[in-house]
C-alpha cells in the first residue's frame, strides 16, 4: 500500500464565483472507491468550461445541492498512487492521464477518478501535454472518426486551428490520412497550425476564407469540424460539397446553422476507454503534440483562467506536483 500523505494542497472554493473565490487549501487527500484509480497529479489542463463550474453553472443545470469545499479542474496527468479494489487496468507507478466532468478534482496534489475515464500516457508524450490532451483530444477525434466518418484523402477544413481542440483536430485528421485547410486566428494561430502540419492555412479574421477553400478543394470540401460558430463558420460551411459533412461540439456559441443544405450535427465529447484508447493509437502513430502556450504554478489559478478566457494558442496548464 503507498505512504499516501494524509493532507494535500488544492484550489477549492467555498462558493461559487469569479476569481476572487480561488483558494489555495489543506485538504483531506480523497480515498478511491472500488473502481476508482487516485493519480498523483502533476499537471492539470485549464479550460473554459472550468470557469463555467467554478461559477456554479454545471451545478445549476444537474441540479443537487453541492458541498463544498469544492476542488475544480476537469483533466490532468500524473503518476498512479493508489487503486480501488475492481480496477484492472492500472497499477500504482503507471504514468496515465485522466478526465472528469463535473467535479473533477485535478486542480490538487491528489485526484481519485473512476477507471473508465483514465487511459496511459501514450509513448513518450511529456507529461504537461498529457494534463491537456484528455478533453481536446476525445472531443476532436470523436467529431472526426465518429461523426464525419473522416476517410483517407478526403479534404477537411478544421475552423478554430490554433485553439485547444482545433490544433488537435489538424493533428489527427492529418494521421487519419486526410488533407487539412485550417482556419486559424492570428498570425501565431496561423504560424501553429502551419507547423503542425496543415496542408493549407488561412487567418479566419484578416483571409479570405471562401477563396482559400476553392483554391484547396475547387470541387468543394468533403467535411468540416467546426471549434466555433458565428459569421466565419457560416461561410466555412458555404465552402462545403454537396453532400459535404460538418460536425460541432455541443457548447459551441453560437451554435452552428444549416447553409445550403448542409445542416452541422452537434455531438458530445464523451470519453470512454474506447476512445482513449483510439486516441492513443493515433497519437504514438505521431507526430502529434498537445501545444502548451502557457504554464502556470498552482498559485496563480486565477491568472491560468484569464488567459484560457482570451486568444491563447493550444493550451494552459497549471503545475502542480
Amino acid at each position: 500500500m503507498p505512504d499516501t500523505p494524509a493532507i494535500m494542497r488544492a484550489v477549492a472554493i467555498d462558493r461559487f464565483g469569479g476569481p476572487e473565490v480561488l483558494e489555495i487549501k489543506s485538504l483531506p487527500v480523497p480515498k478511491p472507491g472500488p473502481g476508482d484509480v487516485l493519480i498523483r497529479v502533476a499537471f492539470a489542463g485549464v479550460a473554459e468550461w472550468d470557469v463555467y463550474e467554478q461559477e456554479g453553472g454545471f451545478a445549476a443545470m444537474l441540479g443537487g445541492k453541492p458541498t463544498f469545499p469544492y476542488v475544480l479542474g476537469s483533466e490532468g496527468a500524473g503518476v498512479v498512487e493508489d487503486v480501488g479494489a475492481e480496477v484492472e487496468r492500472f497499477s500504482p507507478g503507471d504514468r496515465v492521464y485522466a478526465m472528469k466532468l463535473p467535479r473533477g478534482g485535478f486542480y490538487a496534489e491528489y485526484a481519485a477518478v473512476p477507471e473508465d475515464a483514465v487511459a496511459f500516457v501514450p509513448g513518450t508524450l511529456p507529461m504537461e501535454q498529457a494534463a491537456g490532451l484528455g478533453w481536446i483530444g476525445v472531443t476532436a477525434l470523436r467529431g472526426l472518426e465518429d461523426v464525419l466518418h473522416v476517410k483517407p484523402g478526403e479534404s477537411v477544413v478544421v475552423l478554430g486551428a490554433n485553439g485547444g481542440v482545433g490544433h488537435a483536430a489538424v493533428q489527427l485528421a492529418r494521421l487519419m490520412g486526410a488533407r487539412v485547410l485550417a482556419v486559424a486566428s492570428g498570425s501565431d494561430g496561423v504560424e501553429l497550425a502551419r507547423r503542425l502540419g496543415a496542408d493549407a492555412v488561412v487567418d479566419g479574421r484578416e483571409g479570405d476564407v471562401v477563396a482559400a477553400a476553392r483554391e484547396f478543394a475547387p470541387d468543394g470540401l468533403d467535411a468540416a469540424l467546426l471549434t466555433a460558430g458565428g459569421e466565419v463558420a457560416r461561410l466555412v460551411l458555404s465552402t462545403l460539397r454537396e453532400g459535404g459533412r460538418a460536425a460541432y461540439p455541443h457548447g459551441i456559441e453560437p451554435e452552428p446553422e444549416a447553409v445550403r443544405g448542409i445542416r452541422p450535427d452537434g455531438y458530445n465529447a464523451d470519453p470512454d476507454p474506447d476512445v482513449m484508447e483510439r486516441l492513443n493509437r493515433l497519437v504514438e502513430r505521431g507526430p502529434f503534440e498537445v501545444h502548451v502556450g502557457e504554464v502556470f504554478p498552482i498559485e496563480e489559478v486565477a491568472s491560468a483562467e484569464e488567459v484560457v478566457g482570451r486568444h491563447h494558442l493550444g493550451k494552459v496548464v497549471l503545475r502542480i506536483g
